[in-house]
């Protein structure tokens, strides 16, 4: 590519399709100049909302689950989508709440790309380590195994500009009429990536970077 392209990217660490979609940036990222802005966009944020959404704890997972397996099918590292794993969990399904503000707090520190690696290791540790992401004690160590210091972390994550940031990420998406997830919008054309292989997500790229190009000589 000849130019940047800035990237909105809304995501919930919960949302396997997310996660299938992230490991498809990243190497778009790595081939195309690319600016991914990360949007925190939690779906249900608290154990109140999973069960207004979902109904039971057990009727939550057996129902996500079937995603995650519609979602394995789909995937590019379906042995990553650990069904089995989170089915035999000893907890109830979690709320994406805790993650986001984990990945709000790493990226005061460290910008999009501390955002971005946070958002990553969280999704491994829930869809494949089926680990309890919505645990602030959970989420702190994970935080230090990549690098952070663990109570400064923690502290960020009970600051209230934290999930304010948070509430910000909700009202952009709000403001950009942003539904569901994962969805990726192009800031210079307005235009939104539709989910699939990468070599889909290439051709995409490429004629929103000749799109842009074209407005780019009109003015």
């Amino acid at each position: 590519m000849t130019r940047s392209l800035t990237i909105d990217f809304y995501h919930d660490v919960v949302c396997v399709w997310c996660f299938n979609i992230s490991s498809r940036m990243r190497r778009l990222v790595s081939e195309c100049d690319l600016d991914i802005r990360h949007r925190t966009f939690v779906l249900q944020d608290s154990e109140q909302a999973m069960a207004e959404r979902w109904g039971t704890p057990d009727q939550a997972r057996e129902t996500i689950l079937g995603h995650w397996a519609a979602c394995r099918r789909a995937s590019d590292h379906p042995e990553d989508i650990n069904i089995d794993g989170m089915r035999q969990a000893g907890f109830d399904y979690p709320h994406g709440m805790v993650a986001a503000l984990a990945c709000k707090a790493a990226e005061l520190i460290s910008g999009h790309t501390g955002h971005w690696d946070m958002f990553d290791r969280l999704q491994h540790a829930h869809i494949t380590e089926a680990r309890n992401i919505a645990d602030r004690d959970v989420v702190a160590g994970f935080a230090a195994s990549i690098g952070y210091d663990r109570a400064a972390f923690v502290t960020l994550l009970d600051d209230p500009e934290t999930a304010r940031r948070v509430e910000a990420d909700r009202q952009h998406a709000r403001r950009f009429q942003v539904y569901s997830i994962p969805t990726l919008i192009v800031r210079e054309t307005g235009t939104r990536l539709v989910n699939g292989p990468v070599e889909d997500l290439r051709a995409q790229l490429s004629f929103a970077l000749r799109l842009a190009e074209q407005r780019e000589g009109a003015v």
